[in-house]
């Protein structure tokens, strides 16, 4: 019968590799929320939306008068060996307006990974300045 020397650090040698593989696994990337840029003029809202590497067929886009809500989904190309770093999934993002807007009269234009909206302020938003007189005695 052979004697075999019992090495403690072997085991935790094991456990360290285990815990290495489950960090790696959790630094998997997920899809961020986009980036967006809200501008106001005096006739419409104008939004950008940062989708880089997305195709305008993924995107759905909603308007209401109060709000834009955008989903997407970036589907993921790597194979299977490809360590990535890109973000893939689904996100949806709802961006509440400051202002009322003409949601049937809204423009879209897609390009180069940026998504602009410009949203046409609703009549009534357009004469919400009130000038008020002060009277004095």
């Amino acid at each position: 019968m052979a004697v075999v020397r019992y090495n403690p650090w072997a085991e935790f040698n094991t456990i360290q590799r285990q815990i290495d593989h489950l960090f790696e696994d959790l630094q998997t990337p997920t899809f961020k929320t986009p980036a967006a840029e809200l501008t106001e003029t005096e006739d419409a809202l104008h939004l950008k939306l940062e989708l880089p590497g997305m195709e305008a067929k993924d995107v759905d886009i909603e308007v209401t008068a109060n709000a834009v809500k955008v989903v997407a989904e970036r589907k993921t190309q790597h194979k299977e060996g490809t360590r990535s770093e890109f973000y893939y999934g689904k996100f949806q993002r709802v961006i509440p307006l400051n202002s009322k807007v003409e949601n049937t009269k809204v423009t879209a234009e897609y390009k180069n990974g940026i998504l602009n909206l410009t949203l046409p302020k609703a009549e009534a938003e357009k004469n919400k300045v009130v000038k008020v007189n002060l009277e004095q005695n």
